[in-house]
């Protein structure tokens, strides 16, 4: 038999007989030449050897030929727990431990972590070997420079518009509170209005006769124009005000200062009768009453003398 018809009864076909007819396969098939499952690889079930001799083996001879800096293997058990023995609470031995507690197994691996941890550092101590980073210990970063430096300034750019929301959310707080604080005062306002019309008529029409409404109005002047002259004028004058006033004086009124007053007016203890009347003394010598001094021509004969001229 030749490779040909062997090819032909595998089911395989050479490359000038690619092309089968319907036919053809089915006189083939017929014949037996065709069986199913023949282009379909088998593959076979692994073996799965578990030689715990071999490990224990390889194990034993790494431990022989390298030392223990190349192979760090410490096998040992859990440190006490302290901090259950202080409080008082019961501690399992070691080993006896439910797997299913989450808590206590996960407590159990930290604590036989620190027994590993108290061997080897005198170990490596003792092998002049370092275990602190140094402090310019610099370590290789996944990401490059320039996309730290990208991812910096998003994260900027993000820290920014966050600090411009709050801003203005403040600020639209701030307004909301002073059109809330704005509406309040008008509204008093025209409550302390409406209440001091309806006084005034009330007044108006007889029904009362008080004017108390009159003396809120006076309060507020005076809260709004501040503190009064004679307020200020209690605290004292500062240097430059009292030596302006020993200078010039201390200013003030000066029209109608010589007025008479109703207690002026009635005061008499400085009236003279001779001196007010032009009776005796100088005063009536120099005008001529009761005295021997010239008496002024009258005003027709200053003009006939005049005219005589």
């Amino acid at each position: 038999m030749d490779t040909s018809e062997a090819e032909t009864q595998l089911g395989f076909e050479s490359e000038e007989d690619s092309e089968m007819s319907d036919g053809a396969l089915q006189e083939a098939f017929a014949k037996g030449l065709l069986k199913p499952g023949l282009n379909v690889p088998v593959e076979e079930a692994k073996k799965l050897a578990n030689n715990v001799e071999g490990m224990k083996q390889c194990l034993a001879d790494f431990c022989k030929t390298l030392p223990w800096v190349e192979r760090l293997n410490l096998t040992n058990l859990p440190v006490a727990d302290i901090v259950a023995k202080a409080e008082g609470r019961l501690v399992a031995p070691d080993g006896e431990i439910n797997a299913e507690d989450d808590f206590q197994r996960e407590m159990y691996f930290y604590r036989q972590a620190q027994a590993t941890v108290l061997e080897a550092l005198p170990k490596l101590r003792k092998l002049n070997i370092p275990t602190k980073r140094p402090t310019d210990y610099f370590a290789e970063m996944s990401k490059t420079d320039q996309h730290m430096q990208k991812i910096r300034k998003k994260l900027l750019v993000k820290a920014t518009a966050m600090e411009k929301s709050e801003k203005a959310k403040k600020l639209r707080e701030l307004r909301k509170y002073g059109k809330k604080v704005q509406v309040e005062v008008i509204q008093k306002r025209q409550k302390d209005k409406k209440a001091m019309m309806t006084s005034v008529k009330k007044y108006q029409k007889g029904m009362t006769d008080k004017l108390d409404f009159l003396e809120g109005d006076q309060d507020k002047v005076k809260k709004s124009t501040g503190p009064s002259k004679a307020q200020l004028n209690k605290k004292g004058a500062n240097s430059k005000r009292k030596f302006k006033d020993q200078k010039f004086g201390f200013g003030g009124k000066k029209k109608g200062t010589k007025w008479n007053t109703k207690e002026s007016h009635n005061d008499m203890r400085g009236f003279r009768a001779k001196v007010a009347h032009g009776k005796g003394g100088k005063a009536g010598k120099a005008s001529g009453k009761g005295g021997k001094g010239n008496k002024r021509p009258g005003k027709e004969a200053r003009r006939k003398t005049k005219s005589k001229k």
